[in-house]
């Protein structure tokens, strides 16, 4: 796949080639859907809290007696029927979190970058660096690529000077490659990223370059084997004998 590469300013300066493996796949929907759906899900504190019957204060005594009053009967002021009773199937401090494997994880963030480069909502940059932290500078940076959405800015390596530059801006944010995932990918609606972020991407996903890492070490061949060679006749005539043989040799 090939895309335009722009300069700070937006005017595009050249072309890169970017891995189909990555940037170009056909996007897998359902499991965007549930990478997203795990990713949100821990993301939840698991704090929400109601108290039952036990837990509340009051009703230990019984409201009225057993019989003979007309009421229906009762045993407690706080049971769930009752104003300032207890909560029946309310929700308990609990976790959400859970585990999506590593590659339906990679799967997913390549299917939402090749959904960026498809919709081209994907800008490559030949260089993102600032000389001070200035708002300023990445406002101008968006307008010139004529970005007036959400926004997420893929960093080589953490920057704090761009980092902190685009922190005032609500609907902008800043990653390094190392904490890239799919769920920030698809929250905002373009993805700007220097050249040699894109590369760091390529490097981690591309299916290429795990396969060669995974690739099992080959085996000698048979004929490859070192053979011993038979020593010289001159070599071991010279050679002392054992005792053994000198006493074979005396009898």
């Amino acid at each position: 796949m090939r895309l335009p590469v722009h300069n700070m300013a937006g005017e595009v300066v050249g072309e890169a080639d970017l891995s189909d493996e990555v940037f170009g796949i056909t996007p897998n929907a359902a499991l965007m859907h549930q990478a997203m759906v795990i990713a949100m899900g821990n993301q939840r504190k698991g704090t929400a809290a109601t108290k039952t019957r036990g837990m509340v204060s009051g009703g230990g005594q019984k409201p009225w007696r057993q019989k003979g009053t007309g009421h229906a009967r009762q045993g407690s002021r706080r049971a769930p029927h009752w104003k300032g009773g207890g909560v029946v199937f309310g929700p308990h401090p609990r976790s959400y979190r859970r585990e999506l494997p590593r590659k339906m994880r990679r799967l997913a963030l390549r299917s939402a970058l090749s959904v960026k480069a498809l919709e081209q909502s994907l800008f490559l940059l030949d260089q993102l660096s600032l000389p001070e932290p200035r708002t300023k500078d990445i406002i101008n940076m968006l307008n010139g690529l004529y970005i007036d959405r959400s926004t997420l800015i893929v960093l080589p390596e953490p920057d704090q000077v761009v980092s902190k530059s685009a922190h005032n801006l609500p609907e902008v944010r800043a990653l390094p490659v190392q904490s890239l995932n799919s769920l920030e990918v698809m929250r905002h609606h373009f993805v700007v990223m220097p050249l040699d972020a894109a590369r760091k991407i390529e490097a981690t996903l591309s299916l290429t370059g795990l396969s060669l890492a995974l690739a099992p070490v080959a085996e000698e061949e048979p004929g490859s084997e070192a053979t011993t060679e038979a020593p010289n006749e001159s070599e071991t005539e010279g050679a002392p004998q054992s005792e053994t043989e000198t006493e074979s040799e005396q009898g």
